[in-house]
């Protein structure tokens, strides 16, 4: 499968668009028996308060064309038992909404989830095999190949291809992650200057206003100004709030070393 993988990279990074890319990687997941491909990328898994947030990204192949309104205008991805699975955990997995058989989800399946177990269910997406990708700077996505049907024989065919679906949902999520743009990648849409987030890039590394001062050749109320300013932007109570909301939102810069 090794030598399948190497030719499916080398084919994603000749195509130029992102669904170009998906296309090229639905096709692979096909020869893997699975029928559908959901795709997701959230730059902010959870906001402050700790509710999902709603992915900025969703494609989906071969899946009912109601899906992206369902999980992200009336926010079923908040509630959607894969992605709470998904979220706690780096490793691969299957599901299967067959009510007579237990796999990791069914501890999920509550009357808060039965929305989204409805919908899978009427749509006849019943079993597949999802690959949680956690981010180094924390943003989060999942590549979910699905099969249709009752399959309650399912466990046994995933086991055979969870390990190639895994190494193919990897390469393809790194030739897609290649091509997002701003809109993509940074959800809150908040948009902070240069010297906004030159500023509160030093205040995460735990500098005061007036180190900070120092550094940019800056006065001390200057400082304070921009800091006050990307706080406000942010939406954030304090300046600890406004770093931890910048950084889940990918909004520091990169700023040269420093001499205290």
């Amino acid at each position: 499968m090794s030598e399948e993988i190497n030719a499916i990279a080398d084919r994603l990074a000749g195509l130029e668009t992102l669904d170009d890319r998906i296309d090229e990687a639905f096709e692979a997941m096909r020869m893997l028996g699975f029928e559908a491909l959901i795709y997701d990328y959230t730059p902010t898994p959870c906001d402050i308060g700790g509710q999902v947030e709603i992915p900025t990204l969703l494609k989906l192949r071969n899946v009912a064309g109601d899906m992206y309104d369902y999980w992200c205008n009336r926010e079923y991805f908040r509630i959607d038992p894969v992605q709470r699975l998904a979220m706690q955990t780096s490793v691969p997995f299957f599901w299967n909404y067959d009510p007579d058989v237990e796999t990791k989800i069914s501890r999920f399946l509550t009357d808060d989830t039965k929305p989204v177990c409805d919908f899978l269910r009427e749509h006849d997406m019943l079993a597949g095999i999802t690959v949680p990708v956690h981010m180094p700077r924390g943003d989060y996505a999942t590549v979910t190949g699905v099969r249709y049907g009752a399959r309650r024989d399912f466990s046994r065919d995933a086991m055979r291809v969870i390990a190639d679906f895994s190494l193919l949902a990897h390469v393809f999520h790194e030739a897609a992650y290649e091509l997002f743009d701003d809109k993509v990648l940074n959800a809150s849409g908040v948009r902070l200057t240069e010297r906004e987030r030159e500023c509160l890039t030093y205040s995460s590394y735990g500098l005061s206003a007036k180190e900070i001062s120092r550094i940019i050749d800056r006065s001390v109320p200057t400082v304070v100004m921009h800091l006050n300013s990307a706080t406000r932007k942010l939406g954030a109570k304090n300046r600890t709030q406004a770093v931890v909301r910048a950084t889940q939102c990918r909004l520091l810069s990169s700023v040269p070393a420093y001499k205290l």
